[in-house]
């Protein structure tokens, strides 16, 4: 079992998030994980740094800290191309620390670039046109891709590492499941599900399993709360609202209904060690394998210190 960090780049400013980082490192974290993100998902967060600038100063400032993008879409706003010689580089960076973390995406950060939001059969395929290309260029040498969707032209990634960074495919469903299986390295979720897991491994999948294990630390449970409230309360809406809606405004007008007391029964929130890691059992026992702990409450020193004092060892002990 590893024990791992949500870095919260649409909370927090690059160098903090840069900063929070050598600081996951310092308490004992296996490794940290960061969205890639254009816009933030509501109006409290006002950041959203360029994740790739950000993991550069991140394998500069580390030496032992696994690195992951949770989660990047590699279409769209980008080229896969661009994120297959990203993901090299970084992995250089980063000496052989770095796991490329790949989703389908969110209107919110993918329209900005005026190609349109595609419908979402559209969307799925694009994103195995695009995994199949970034494998392609990792093969090395001159590769030419004619997709149904996406197209490479006689391109190149030079700067290959000795080991490729693992492909982590992130599902909301049994079918993203299988192709993670299929083209990936390994599952990336947002809950709990055995049968996400049951679903990746009946379709040949042996990789890790990564899931975010949402939590919010402070002083007291209400605090907490209402801290997640304020930039938590995004995920409260699932998955079908949160890949169409396009801007931060527009969460916000979805998520005005969800109260702190909604945020206190998805989160595990307050100082109490044995709350945060019965929110954490669930993902352990349906056997994730790599846990990266939220903190959306409002004290991130203080948090650090609590997991070093006993919670990343718990909860790995619960693997």
């Amino acid at each position: 079992m590893k024990i791992g960090y949500k870095l919260i780049a649409e909370a927090y400013g690059p160098a903090e998030m840069v900063r929070q980082c050598v600081q996951a490192e310092q308490a004992g974290f296996d490794f940290v994980e960061i969205s890639d993100h254009f816009h933030p998902w509501v109006s409290e967060q006002q950041h959203s740094g360029f994740a790739w600038s950000m993991l550069a100063a991140m394998a500069a400032k580390t030496e032992r800290i696994e690195l992951a993008t949770g989660v990047t879409c590699p279409m769209i706003r980008y080229h896969p191309a661009v994120i297959a010689q990203a993901a090299a580089t970084t992995q250089i960076l980063a000496e052989g620390r770095f796991t490329l973390g790949v989703g389908s995406g969110e209107q919110l950060n993918e329209h900005v670039v005026g190609q349109g939001w595609p419908a979402v059969h559209v969307r799925h395929r694009m994103f195995r046109e695009s995994l199949e290309i970034i494998r392609l260029l990792w093969q090395g040498g001159y590769q030419t891709y004619e997709g149904q969707h996406l197209t490479l032209e006689d391109a190149r990634v030079f700067d290959l590492p000795e080991q490729l960074p693992r492909i982590v495919v992130a599902a909301g469903g049994t079918r993203a499941a299988k192709l993670a299986a299929e083209l990936g390295d390994g599952l990336f979720t947002t809950e709990p599900s055995p049968d996400l897991i049951g679903a990746y491994q009946d379709a040949g999948g042996s990789g890790p399993a990564y899931a975010e294990v949402p939590l919010a630390y402070a002083s007291t449970a209400e605090e907490a709360a209402e801290s997640a409230r304020a930039l938590f309360r995004f995920g409260q809406v699932g998955w079908k609202v949160q890949a169409e809606l396009p801007n931060p405004v527009n969460f916000d007008a979805a998520t005005a209904f969800v109260t702190a007391d909604h945020m206190a029964e998805a989160f595990g929130c307050g100082p109490d060690i044995e709350r945060h890691l019965a929110v954490t059992k669930p993902f352990a026992d349906a056997g994730y394998d790599h846990l990266a702990l939220i903190n959306a409450g409002p004290d991130v020193d203080g948090f650090f210190e609590h997991a070093a004092n006993g919670l990343i060892e718990q909860a790995r002990a619960l693997g």
